[in-house]
C-alpha cells in the first residue's frame, strides 16, 4: 500500500475524518494550539497512535517548515471515478455542479480550486492524468483538507470525459477571456460543468470546442486575466449566488 505524509491542522483533521487508513500521528513536542486537542481525539477514535517530534523532524519529514507542529502519515490519495461523481450528483437530487481542470499545473491553484468546489457544494472536481498537477500534500495542504470532503477524478482524457458530461445533462461553460459573453449573463441553475485552463495557456483547443459556450470575466484595467483559482472561484460563486435566487 502506497503512504504519504499529510501535514497542517485541517488537512490531518480531515484526514483523519475520511476513510483513509491513518497509520502514525506525529506532534511536535510542546506544540500549543487548541485545535491539538481535537486532533489527539479523533486520532484515539481512529486507534491511530500519536508519537511526539521535534519541529525540525517533522519538517524533514514533510519536506516543509509549513507544517503547523502536526503531520500523518497516512495511505495515498484515492481518486474517484467519473461515474462515481454523477453518481453522487444524481443521489444529492441537486442541479449538478462540477468543476473541471484542463492543465493546472500548480499546485497551490489547484488546491485552491479544490477549495472554492468544496465551499461552493461542487458534486465533483474532474482533472486531467497527464501534464496537469495531482493532488500530493502540498495540494492537500493548500486545498485546507478540502480534498477529503468533494470526490476528485483523475481521467486521461478531459475531451471525452466533457462528451460523457453532456450526455448526462449538463451544460459545460468553458473560461476564455477572449470570449464575447460575460459569465454574469448566463443562467447556471441548471446541470453545470465549469472548465478552468491551465494557468498560461488556457482551455486547450481540442477541450474549447466540447464546451457548449465560452464565457469570460469582465475586467477593467490592470492586467489582461486573473489567477486561476481566482477565476475558478468567481464563476462557482456565481452558480451559488444564482441558485440562491438573488
Amino acid at each position: 500500500m502506497k503512504e504519504e505524509i499529510v501535514y497542517g491542522f485541517n488537512p490531518v483533521m480531515e484526514a483523519l475524518r475520511s476513510s483513509r487508513r491513518a497509520f502514525e500521528l506525529f506532534v511536535a513536542a510542546g506544540a500549543r494550539d487548541n485545535r491539538l486537542e481535537r486532533l489527539m481525539r479523533l486520532a484515539a477514535d481512529k486507534g491511530v497512535p500519536v508519537r511526539q517530534r521535534e519541529k525540525g523532524d517533522i519538517a524533514r519529514l514533510c519536506g516543509t517548515d509549513h507544517h503547523q507542529g502536526v503531520a500523518l502519515r497516512v495511505e495515498s490519495f484515492v481518486y474517484a471515478e467519473t461515474a462515481d461523481i454523477l453518481a453522487r450528483w444524481r443521489e444529492s437530487g441537486e442541479s449538478g455542479l462540477l468543476l473541471v481542470l484542463d492543465g493546472v499545473q500548480d499546485p497551490h491553484n489547484l488546491g485552491a480550486l479544490i477549495r472554492s468546489a468544496a465551499c461552493a457544494g461542487a458534486h465533483g472536481v474532474i482533472i486531467p492524468m497527464d501534464r496537469a498537477a495531482h493532488v500530493t500534500p502540498a495540494v492537500e495542504k493548500a486545498s485546507a483538507g478540502a480534498v477529503e470532503t468533494v470526490p476528485i477524478a483523475q481521467v486521461t482524457n478531459v475531451a471525452r470525459t466533457l462528451e460523457e458530461l453532456k450526455d448526462a445533462g449538463f451544460w459545460v461553460y468553458g473560461a476564455d477571456s477572449a470570449a464575447a459573453v460575460s459569465v454574469f449573463d448566463q443562467d447556471l441553475k441548471g446541470n453545470v460543468a465549469l472548465v478552468i485552463g491551465s494557468e498560461g495557456e488556457g482551455i486547450r483547443p481540442l477541450v474549447k470546442k466540447r464546451c457548449d459556450i465560452l464565457v469570460k470575466i469582465p475586467l477593467k484595467g490592470g492586467v489582461s486575466s486573473l489567477n486561476a483559482s481566482v477565476s475558478g472561484g468567481i464563476f462557482l460563486f456565481e452558480a451559488v449566488r444564482q441558485r440562491a435566487g438573488r
